[in-house]
């Protein structure tokens, strides 16, 4: 059967109504709200119906939270039998039965090597709080306050994650080049480009009149999702673990976005094969709900009791729900589904672009998918274009499909669509976002005829 949208119902008086207090009572740090004025009362799977009676195709999915889609029935059984079991809801560090069974099957999903020598630690509740866990950890087992960490990052909106990748000053934080291909900051992309970038982080740390302070641990992302979806080649992180482990740094890998079958295998370090020391998960482990927790080599485990953890680390219907998402994606094979189909999307993509100069690059791995939109003029690359990014974000609306935005100047057209996606739905999917692309370049081309003529 075809997916198709509806005509659009009239809004309703409560859609118009919860819109308008939203604005009068909420803080101006609100976000996704500003972009998608719409109000979710029904989910299921891909599908989103607002209160004005329309559906949308999610593929935002809760910023990548939502490995299974809205409402999967695996993992509204598994918080049903928390729920009618009468355990406790609230249990700080303590065991329990379902902290066992989420530890259990988390330990199953991890690369072998990694998980026969590893420990894990209950954050709360946000990726954030685990990345700041991550980065205590870290600098406590080695004694060293400095950071290494990458241009283009996003590790939260915590004070110390905001540290890592420039939004806030940090003199022990050393940012270094991220092999962008398309935009490289050495002007050559490629595997040269990568090799460059390689080669700069190595003579950094070998230089002893480089002023870097000791370096306590590099944090990275295998593929960096709110900077634009931008994969990291496999061998330039393999060259970032062999540099780190020559010189006994921890490699943290945020894991918060990329894990879970997003990128085509489950965690996507598993990509370059690489074991870090450290990786911090959260979003999809939770099956939609807050969770946190970073996983890391035994030896580190130096941390006093209370070090970096949260009242709110033993959430019960997190952990049932995270368990039965990663039972479901491991069992059902999901990540090797998303890369079937996210090669096939990118593909299509791509041929997409080349009737679009508008498309600059199209880029990703498995369901995490990124398109950059630039303002065709002189130069290579062409400079970003975010005004057309927010008018295709918002024509994708109009046509029932949620996007995200991300990248330089907010540029790059994001889709994070669930595992579960269908060969039908990622159809429509791409047929809408096609059809948005058309609509906003034809607009800004009349807007610039309009501009010369005037």
């Amino acid at each position: 059967m075809a997916v198709t949208e509806p005509p659009p119902a009239a809004p309703t008086v409560a859609h118009e109504g919860i819109l308008r207090r939203q604005s009068l009572r909420e803080s101006a740090a609100r976000t996704y709200a500003r972009a998608l004025p719409i109000v979710p009362v029904r989910a299921r799977g891909l599908t989103i119906e607002g209160a004005d009676g329309r559906r949308y195709l999610d593929c935002l999915s809760g910023a990548g939270t939502l490995a299974l889609g809205h409402n999967h029935p695996v993992v509204l059984e598994a918080i049903r039998k928390v729920l009618d079991s009468g355990a406790p809801l609230h249990d700080l560090d303590l065991a329990t039965p379902v902290k066992d069974a989420f530890t259990t099957e988390l330990f199953a999903t991890l690369p072998p090597r990694f998980a026969r020598d590893a420990r894990v630690r209950f954050c709360g509740p946000a990726g954030t709080d685990a990345v700041e866990a991550a980065l205590e950890l870290v600098r406590t087992a080695t004694g060293r306050d400095g950071l290494l960490s990458f241009t283009g990052a996003h590790h939260g909106t915590t004070a110390g994650a905001l540290a890592v990748p420039g939004g806030a000053e940090d003199a022990r934080v050393i940012r270094l080049p991220y092999p962008y291909d398309y935009r490289c900051p050495f002007g050559t992309g490629g595997e040269r480009g990568a090799e460059l970038a390689a080669r700069w982080t190595e003579d950094l740390l070998d230089d002893p009149g480089s002023g870097l302070p000791a370096p306590g641990g590099m944090i990275l992302e295998p593929v960096q999702g709110e900077g634009g979806v931008i994969p990291a080649p496999d061998a330039w992180l393999r060259r970032m673990r062999e540099i780190t482990a020559a010189r006994s740094i921890p490699l943290i890998a945020d894991e918060v976005q990329t894990g879970v079958g997003r990128t085509g295998t489950f965690w996507a370090v598993e990509h370059s094969g690489i074991t870090p020391d450290v990786m911090v998960m959260s979003k999809a482990i939770g099956g939609s709900l807050p969770l946190a927790v970073i996983v890391y080599r035994a030896d580190l485990d130096t941390g006093r009791p209370g070090a970096r953890t949260g009242t709110f680390r033993g959430n019960q219907l997190a952990m049932a729900a995270g368990a039965a998402t990663l039972a479901h994606v491991r069992e059902n094979r999901l990540a090797d589904r998303a890369a079937i189909l996210g090669a096939r999307m990118l593909g299509q993509l791509r041929g997409l672009a080349a009737d679009h100069p508008c498309v600059g690059d199209v880029r990703g791995r498995g369901l995490m998918i990124g398109v950059e939109l630039v303002a065709p003029a002189a130069g290579d690359p062409a400079p970003p274009d975010p005004a057309l990014a927010a008018a295709v974000q918002q024509e994708c609306l109009s046509r029932g499909l949620i996007v995200e935005l991300g990248g330089p100047q907010a540029a790059v057209v994001r889709l994070l669509p669930p595992l579960t996606l269908t060969d039908e739905q990622a159809v429509a999917v791409l047929d809408r976002f096609a059809d948005a692309l058309s609509a906003a370049e034809r607009t800004a081309l009349r807007r610039n005829y309009s501009g010369l003529s005037s």
